[in-house]
């Protein structure tokens, strides 16, 4: 892996996360945010053809944005609220280190020689573009480009390899996860806050199905779709946020799958739910 890449990717996150904060996003779904935000922008720059130049302006935007946000709070002007750490935070880093370590060393798992994300990743690395109608051997009508889009930005910075691709998606994956204590009304209690914690260590280390270890989609729909739900309890009472979130979610959610719109419904009729009973 290229640290150095790493690291841009890392501050350019930073820098959307942060951004999203000032805006009023939630500390604890700013960063699955960030990265639904990175993904439209950089779907936008690929149905332009402009993939690769789309990658390194999608980043160079985030950097400028961490840039901006470090001098301001150099100037001491606009800090962020510190929302402290608890037991959960700790163990959502530990609990996401050792995950991204494991899937680096890990090999990956091909169920098809087609269809698969990572033909499709490859193939946005390596040609800078989505697949046309002439490029025979990949069919991508049923599989949106939104979960490769993003693993192609990580590894185009981090280095292609198949221990990249894992983790990149688990980034993902893992921002939708934290996404969740944002619904916790009392985060200071350690019992409901660990609960969920080896909840989520359940789901990802003894998930026999789905297995972290490959590039399909199964498992991060849903949780983008939980993710989704406590965005909409969490900005309930804030009409503006509620709807940009709710978008957001939703463009980002249909351009992980087709059969996506299963989860949209659930949000929709979640949403309708929230505004009739608010």
């Amino acid at each position: 892996m290229a640290w150095l890449g790493l690291i841009i990717f890392i501050v350019a996150l930073i820098g959307y996360d942060g951004t999203l904060r000032y805006l009023g996003i939630s500390p604890y779904l700013a960063w699955i945010t960030a990265i639904l935000v990175q993904i439209l922008l950089l779907y936008a720059f690929a149905m332009l053809q402009l993939l690769r130049w789309g990658i390194w302006i999608v980043t160079g935007l985030g950097i400028l944005l961490f840039g901006i946000r470090f001098v301001l709070g150099f100037m001491g002007k606009g800090r962020l609220k510190f929302e402290g750490l608890h037991t959960f935070d700790l163990w959502m880093i530990a609990l996401g280190l050792a995950m991204a370590d494991v899937l680096y060393h890990s090999p990956l798992i091909h169920y098809d020689n087609f269809s698969h994300w990572a033909v499709i990743v490859k193939f946005l690395t390596f040609e800078g573009r989505l697949p046309g109608a002439r490029d025979t051997i990949i069919s991508f009508t049923s599989y949106p480009p939104a979960t490769a889009l993003f693993i192609t930005d990580f590894v185009s910075l981090t280095k292609f390899s198949d221990g990249t691709m894992l983790v990149g998606q688990f980034i993902l994956i893992w921002a939708a996860s934290y996404a969740i204590f944002g619904a916790l009304r009392d985060r200071t209690r350690a019992l409901m806050s660990l609960t969920l914690c080896f909840t989520l260590a359940v789901t990802y280390v003894f998930n026999i199905a789905i297995r972290l270890n490959n590039l399909l989609v199964d498992y991060v729909l849903p949780i983008l779709t939980i993710a989704a739900l406590v965005g909409i309890y969490v900005y309930r009472k804030h009409p503006g946020l509620l709807t940009a979130h709710t978008a957001i979610f939703v463009a980002g959610l249909l351009l992980v799958k087709n059969s996506a719109t299963f989860f949209v419904v659930i949000i929709a009729i979640y949403l309708l739910y929230t505004l009739t009973k608010g």
